[in-house]
């Protein structure tokens, strides 16, 4: 039990400067998200909850917003964080049935919900060495103790979550090989074929031209955001799923992550952060600016 439980004081968000607070609000993390997401989803509980439970198929732009959104409170939430934790668990509540392999499920068992946050750290670890820059060992173990720090906003256990990379990895590699395969859901996150509606947000003028060009815009997004899925997953992932990568394919990745990273970091912080990162870092500078004047 970590120690703002044992006070009965609410979790804290991971600390300003850490790694995660750097990784999470640059905008290259959103290139990493749609395979955390199909990661999660290949636990059969786990898509099984989408498949059922979700909108993803009829509001795919409100509920990513809405995940972005929550996902940058965990971060960068201050006070806010582990009401956005209670909130999210208040929300999962009601989400069980039965999953692929006939198992009941409930959203909240710790199993299913520890899987869901630990996807976060592989993904996150083998994107920065595409889009940011490799992490070195002290790096990841920080990583992986802010990652802890985001688990328990969300009202997860340390004794659900293995509390050290040592641990992590003997338990990632069980859920690899025993329970994650290609659920439905996955096939829909990867392909091309899956019907998505037009944005609905923005200006009116936009939205209208958008809708008018959807039916031609729409299939190399949906490449172009499998492609990024797929390669974006550390391979051991991808192998389990059964997901197909080609040298060729490998190739084209390094290509587009090698512009990514000389265009981002030379981009304006209004253009490079999330809105709330952003804020939370502008917060951050004039803090440490009176406190040091």
């Amino acid at each position: 039990m970590s120690s703002e439980s044992a006070r009965g004081a609410d979790p804290v968000p991971p600390p300003p400067g850490g790694v995660l607070w750097s990784l999470s609000g640059d905008i290259r993390a959103l290139l990493m998200l749609p395979a955390a997401l199909t990661l999660q989803v290949a636990h059969p509980a786990v898509g099984a909850g989408v498949d059922e439970h979700s909108v993803f198929r009829t509001d795919p732009w409100g509920r990513g917003e809405r995940s972005l959104s929550s996902l940058q409170l965990w971060v960068y939430g201050g006070e806010e964080a582990a009401a956005e934790g209670r909130r999210l668990r208040r929300l999962h509540r009601t989400i069980r049935g039965t999953d692929t392999r006939g198992r009941p499920y409930h959203a909240l068992s710790p199993a299913n919900y520890a899987w869901v946050h630990a996807t976060g750290f592989p993904v996150y670890r083998h994107g920065a060495r595409y889009l940011l820059r490799p992490l070195n060992r002290d790096q990841e173990r920080a990583l992986y103790r802010e990652w802890l720090q985001v688990g328990r906003v969300l009202g997860i256990h340390d004794r659900d979550m293995p509390q050290t990379i040592e641990e992590f990895c003997p338990y990632y590699r069980g859920m690899l090989a025993d329970e994650i395969e290609r659920t439905a859901v996955v096939e829909e996150l990867v392909g091309a074929g899956a019907p998505v509606p037009p944005p609905d947000r923005g200006p009116w003028a936009l939205r209208l031209l958008l809708r008018a060009l959807w039916p031609v815009l729409l299939p190399p997004l949906a490449r172009f955001r499998g492609f990024l899925t797929v390669g974006l997953m550390p391979p051991d992932a991808r192998e389990a799923i059964g997901l197909e990568w080609t040298d060729a394919q490998e190739r084209r990745l390094r290509r587009f992550c090698a512009v990514v990273r000389m265009v981002v970091p030379v981009l304006p912080e209004r253009l490079r952060y999330l809105p709330r990162a952003r804020r939370a870092r502008a917060a951050h500078r004039e803090a440490v600016r009176r406190g040091g004047s």
